[in-house]
């Protein structure tokens, strides 16, 4: 297959290196990725300056790799557009070191760079190992790859897998809905030397629905692998048809 891989955490980073090397085998790998790390950036995409495109090279393999000055939407959208020769039968943005659970995933760049996938008609998945002190990617390469080759082909167009892989031994695999993920505590207030008050931005995830054995949450939690299929149509299609309804009277 023709695969087309980005993330959020740089084009340096270890997790997309671990991607490429479980891919590269079987596949004919693209990789467009932000040249440093570009986490939370959500689907920014980048219009009021030029994006800067530099080769990267990867020894003795016959991969094309590209370090963009930009964000992961801005990557993948670059690759379809301008960098690949033709397109590419899928999109895989990862492996993320942390998590991207619940609603975490209109904040995550690495989910983003899958959705700009799906937004251009290509199948899509996005990869996170859910942790940030377990660092060991090769479990989830081996799931990539083997989701790749099975049923690579045949995932929806219009529909992405979000993965999060759990550190350690998972204990199975999951099908999951997003969880309702909230943040306590979220702005640390300080003072800086001159006296001016600034805000960290930082806190703790609050799940409301940690419980639920249906969530990604609730998954990855009790050591499950946990697959999320992820829409970009945010439509809420009961309130349209009663606002439709209302709507009649005015």
């Amino acid at each position: 297959m023709r695969i087309l891989i980005s993330n959020d955490d740089g084009i340096q980073a270890k997790g997309i290196n671990e991607l490429v090397a479980a891919l590269k085998e079987e596949n004919e790998l693209f990789v467009v990725a932000p040249d440093r790390e570009r986490s939370a950036t959500g689907h920014k995409i980048t219009m009021h300056r030029p994006l800067r495109v530099t080769q990267w090279a990867y020894p003795g393999s016959k991969i094309a790799g590209w370090a963009v000055d930009g964000t992961p939407a801005d990557c993948v959208k670059l690759g379809l557009e301008a960098l690949l020769p033709a397109p590419p039968d899928i999109v895989v943005s990862g492996i993320n070191q942390g998590p991207n659970l619940g609603t975490d995933v209109l904040y995550s760049g690495t989910v983003s760079a899958a959705v700009e996938g799906i937004i251009n008609g290509i199948p899509s998945v996005a990869i996170s190992l859910a942790s940030y002190e377990y660092r060991d990617f090769s479990f989830a390469g081996e799931l990539i790859n083997k989701i790749v080759l099975s049923f690579g082909k045949e995932l929806p167009a219009r529909t992405l897998l979000n993965i999060n892989v759990p550190p350690g031994l998972p204990k199975g695999i999951k099908t999951t809905r997003l969880g309702d993920r909230r943040y306590v505590n979220i702005f640390d207030k300080r003072v800086d030397p001159r006296g001016r008050v600034y805000f960290w931005m930082a806190g703790e995830p609050f799940d409301m629905d940690k419980d639920d054995p249906e969530t990604d949450v609730w998954a990855v939690k009790e050591g499950y692998i946990s697959i999320t299929p992820v829409q970009y149509n945010l439509t809420d299609y009961n309130v349209m048809q009663t606002l439709q309804e209302k709507l009649r009277f005015l």
